[in-house]
This record gives C-alpha cells, sequence and structure tokens, in this order.
C-alpha cells in the first residue's frame, strides 16, 4: 500500500506543484492575451476534457488505472514542454489540448485506484483520510510553488514555465512505479457499457446523481475563482513579486482545511456540509465583488478553507456510491461536470470582465452558480 500511497503522491506534486499558476494571467497579458483570450484558452481545455472526460474513466476501469495514469504523466510534461518554448496563441491552444488530454487521463483515475488501494488492504474507512491527505500535499506543493514561481517571474516570465517541464516529468516514473490494484475485464461493446454506467449514475442511482452534479457545481465554482484571483490582485495593484506569496498562502490554506475534512464531515453530517459548502462558495463572490481592495484577500482566505474541506468530502461520498469495476468512470463524469460548466461559463464570464467590470462578473457568477446548485441541494435534502 505504502509503494501506491508514495507514488499517488508524486503524481499529485507534478500535477500541483504549479510555478505558473500564480503569475499566468500576467504571462498571457504580456503575450497580448486580454482576459476573454484567456478564458477562452481555458474553454479549450475544458471542451477537451469534456469531450475525453467519461471515455477516459471507462478506459481506466477497463483498460488499466496504471496505464492511463502513464500516458496522462506523459501528455501532461508535453503540455508544458510546448508551452516553455513558444509564444504564439495557436501553439497555446496546442499546449492546452495536450494538458487538457493528460489532465483527463489522470483526475479520477488516481482517485479511483487509491480508493482500490484502501479497500485492497481492508483500509476503506480511511479512505477519506488518506484523500485528505493527497489533497493537502496538492495544495501544499503548489503553495510552495507559488513563492518559486513568483520570485522567478520577477527576473523573467519564461522562467516559470522551465521549471514547470521539469516538474512535470516527475508523474512519469511515479505513474510506471505503480502497482495495479484492480482491473475490471474488458467488455466487447465498451460504448454500450459507458452508456451503462451514465445510466446508472445519472439516472437510477438517484443519491448518486445528485451528488455528482452537486460536486461538479462547485468544482465549476472554484476552479473559476482559481481564475479570477490575478485579475482582482491586477486590480487592487498587488506588485508581482506578492502574486506567489498570496497564492502561497491560499493553497496551504487549502491544504490544512483538507487535512481535517473528515473530522468536519463526521461532526456535520452530510446534509449540513452541503449547505455550509454552498453558502460560504456562492457567499465568497458575493463579498469579493464588494471588497475589491485589500479586504478581498481575507475573503479568498475563507473561500479558500471551504474549497479544502469540499474536494475530498464530495470526492468521498461519490466514492461510497460507486462500485469498483466503475468507480473511476463515475468520477470522470463528475469532471465532466465541472469541465462543462466551466466551458460555457468561462468566456462569458471573462467577457463581462473586459466590457462592464470584475465586480460584474463576480456577481453574475454568484448566480449562475447559486441556482442550479441550490436546486440539487433541495434534491439532497428531500432525498
Amino acid at each position: 500500500m505504502k509503494r501506491n500511497l508514495i507514488a499517488l503522491y508524486l503524481i499529485k506534486l507534478s500535477k500541483w506543484f504549479s510555478l505558473v499558476m500564480p503569475i499566468i494571467v500576467l504571462f498571457y497579458q504580456d503575450h497580448g492575451l486580454d482576459l476573454q483570450d484567456i478564458f477562452i484558452l481555458k474553454s479549450i481545455f475544458s471542451v477537451v476534457a469534456v469531450t475525453l472526460e467519461i471515455p477516459s474513466g471507462y478506459m481506466a476501469d477497463t483498460w488499466g488505472r496504471k496505464k492511463c495514469l502513464v500516458l496522462g504523466s506523459i501528455l501532461f510534461f508535453a503540455g508544458y514542454l510546448c508551452y516553455a518554448f513558444t509564444d504564439t496563441f495557436a501553439a497555446f491552444i496546442f499546449a492546452e489540448i495536450l494538458l487538457g488530454i493528460g489532465l483527463t487521463l489522470v483526475n479520477g483515475t488516481d482517485s479511483a485506484l487509491l480508493y482500490d488501494t484502501a479497500e485492497y488492504y481492508k483500509q476503506e474507512d480511511k479512505y477519506l483520510l488518506y484523500e485528505g491527505r493527497v489533497t493537502m500535499i496538492g495544495n501544499f506543493a503548489e503553495a510552495a510553488a507559488g513563492i518559486i514561481g513568483g520570485f522567478l517571474a520577477v527576473y523573467s516570465l519564461r522562467y516559470p514555465f522551465y521549471g514547470q517541464v521539469f516538474v512535470a516529468f516527475i508523474g512519469i516514473p511515479a505513474a510506471f512505479a505503480l502497482k495495479e490494484i484492480s482491473l475490471s475485464k474488458k467488455h466487447k461493446n465498451r460504448f454500450a457499457e459507458i452508456v451503462k454506467i451514465i445510466r446508472y449514475s445519472l439516472f437510477e442511482n438517484k443519491q448518486l446523481c445528485y451528488n455528482i452534479m452537486f460536486s461538479g457545481i462547485i468544482g465549476s465554482a472554484t476552479l473559476t475563482m482559481a481564475w479570477l484571483i490575478q485579475p482582482v490582485l491586477i486590480q487592487i495593484n498587488m506588485p508581482t513579486e506578492y502574486f506567489g506569496i498570496i497564492w502561497t498562502v491560499l493553497n496551504l490554506t487549502v491544504g490544512f482545511s483538507a487535512l481535517f475534512s473528515d473530522r468536519l464531515d463526521r461532526r456535520l453530517g452530510m446534509k449540513k456540509t452541503y449547505a455550509l459548502i454552498l453558502v460560504f462558495i456562492v457567499g465568497g463572490y458575493v463579498t469579493l465583488a464588494y471588497s475589491l481592495n485589500y479586504t478581498g484577500l481575507v475573503i479568498l482566505l475563507v473561500f479558500y478553507i471551504i474549497r479544502g474541506f469540499a474536494t475530498p468530502i464530495l470526492k468521498g461520498y461519490i466514492n461510497q456510491n460507486s462500485f469498483s469495476n466503475m468507480r473511476a468512470t463515475v468520477l470522470s463524469i463528475r469532471n465532466f461536470v465541472i469541465r462543462l460548466v466551466f466551458a460555457a461559463m468561462a468566456p462569458f464570464v471573462g467577457w463581462l470582465s473586459d466590457t462592464y467590470s470584475l465586480q460584474t462578473a463576480l456577481l453574475i457568477s454568484a448566480v449562475i452558480i447559486f441556482i442550479p446548485g441550490a436546486f440539487f441541494l433541495v434534491l439532497q435534502l428531500r432525498k
């Protein structure tokens, strides 16, 4: 078990030790892109993810978790290699496609293998603890990278990308070191099997459906906020060297709160936890819209505390309602929802910010998140 845990920690590290994230908006702007262009790039990434999300999860269930993680790590490395040595919008699109395919193969597959590992070694009850640790490691890695990336960017906005190529490479040998725990038999009609799993997840098992939809909406909300942080910092005239430090503090916050997510879940239970998550996520958007100054940093801190609680808890409930031979596919359906909502929402949010104001973009984002989020929360409570 230790072998798989260490390898999954390293894969998480290679994904989340992001030297480029704290300064990537500055990097794009340095190459002539505005916020709408940036969100178009990220929408392309999400469209790729939406297209491949469910097939990649099914591939992990049938072809093998390890093989998918190996291939995903290689493509992830290739995407950053492209970013590091190109400077055109078309090249950035190609890089986003590579990153989208690579990340799609990894997302969900790593959590499914982690759950299978815990189940195989009779430690299924500790899954949420392990998932919290993996989330904590990822966010601690992103936090540490934020400081380094921010200071590297002071000298050149290109330097963080050079470092990112090396970091992404770490995931490749780690994926090769994994031990496959469970592999379902190969099916003759894979399309029919995918349809069967989708029907079960979204129509037959109502509890699982509500979990997937609510988790997907919250995931898209936190993803959108992650891309709005740098425009907020730019608006309040934050010096470049502090971008990485702020990014670090926020991700350390996510890491610490993720570590205690199992305690929060045990104390409040599913219904109260879900309600708390929705209220604070939507409230974060609204309060930040009226606090586009240094007070907004405190609001972002609270928002990221809730984000840290939400990720392992929401994944945990989905895993509990899934069978092993479909778990990666089900988690991919969740990621599909996240990327679909983000792909539809992001260009609109970018256009609102460029055409009207960042405050308008934040307020309308809150409405877009709240309506479906409240709907599926009510269904959860009634169920």
